[in-house]
């Protein structure tokens, strides 16, 4: 693949990420924090394979391993902020008098 068309793909997709989360609703946050967890898990996935190939370029090992650290971090406290937000729909026990 071309780097320079990558490179496009990639300033593409972000700024296009950026504008449509912007303009998301604070009522929809859940529903796309929930959703991002989905894709950060399949990018888990996807460098996991990058990386373990035999005969990678020490490069995209190195990116690969960041790849899975940032995305790792990413899901694991997408569903920390997702079940504390969850919890706070939960009905509460009345207090004991």
């Amino acid at each position: 693949m071309n780097y320079e068309f990558g490179l496009y793909v990639f300033m593409l997709s972000a700024f296009l990420g950026f504008e449509l989360i912007r303009k998301v609703s604070p009522l929809l946050h859940t529903p796309l924090m929930s959703l991002t967890n989905a894709i950060s898990a399949i990018s888990v996935v996807g460098a996991i394979m990058i990386s373990g190939e035999k005969d990678v370029p020490t490069l995209s090992r190195v990116l690969g391993f960041i790849a899975i650290v940032s995305a790792t971090t990413n899901l694991v406290s997408g569903y920390m902020i997702t079940d504390r937000m969850l919890k706070m729909f939960k009905k509460r026990e009345p207090a004991a008098k």
